[in-house]
């Protein structure tokens, strides 16, 4: 078959792929655009810790507190309400006490302390205090302000005479939470000590402060 026979045959197709190809691009033309995808919405950030913030104490925490310092006394009065003199000088004073917590404000603990104080005449008077101490807590970490009652006893020996009696001892005190085992403070303790005897005239009531600086161990 020659080239000029073929030529009408070539012709024809090549019109036929020109109007496919015309077809297709009438097609894209048409075709409705895609959307872009929406944007994902930002899903907020909720914190882990989502209730309270823990409490300093727990139930079961415990303390152990050395304090040493002075003892200051103040006044003392007869049972008939006369004031009596004091011949007392400024002493010193320490002791040791343990608490343990019931929840993050309460603690219930023991106190044993001694103290002494010289008088006018050169004298001593010695006193060791003990008893049963209830703490309540209020708290501002890293700061600590504990306020305090201690019911005991206190022997007081003076010129080889003893006396045994009741000690009432409320105080209130500030800490410094140094780090998770440690914490120190100042207190300051109010004496209340009563000797009865069988006549209102010799029957006493001393009252004296204690100031002391405290290191207290948390385990």
């Amino acid at each position: 078959m020659s080239i000029r026979a073929l030529r009408p045959a070539f012709l024809a197709a090549l019109f036929l792929c020109f109007g496919v190809f015309a077809m297709a691009q009438d097609s894209e033309t048409e075709a409705p655009a895609m959307e872009a995808p929406e944007e994902s919405e930002t899903l907020p950030i909720e914190s882990e810790w989502d209730g309270p913030a823990p409490k300093l104490y727990s139930k079961g925490d415990k303390t152990f507190v050395i304090n040493l310092g002075t003892v200051l006394p103040l006044f003392f009065y007869s049972a008939d309400g006369n004031m009596l003199d004091n011949k007392l000088s400024v002493g010193g004073t320490g002791s040791l006490n343990y608490n343990y917590y019931f929840n993050s404000n309460l603690a219930l603990g023991g106190e044993f302390g001694g103290s002494f104080a010289g008088t006018l005449g050169g004298n001593m008077l010695f006193m060791m205090p003990f008893g049963i101490k209830g703490t309540w807590h209020f708290i501002a970490s890293p700061f600590e302000f504990p306020v305090s009652l201690m019911l005991g006893a206190v022997t007081q020996s003076y010129l080889g005479t003893d006396y045994f009696g009741l000690i009432v001892k409320p105080g209130a005190a500030a800490y410094w939470r140094f780090n998770p085992d440690w914490s120190f403070g100042l207190n300051s303790v109010w004496w209340w000590i009563p000797q009865w005897t069988s006549s209102a005239t010799t029957t006493s009531y001393g009252n004296f402060l204690e100031l002391t600086l405290s290191a207290r161990y948390h385990f």
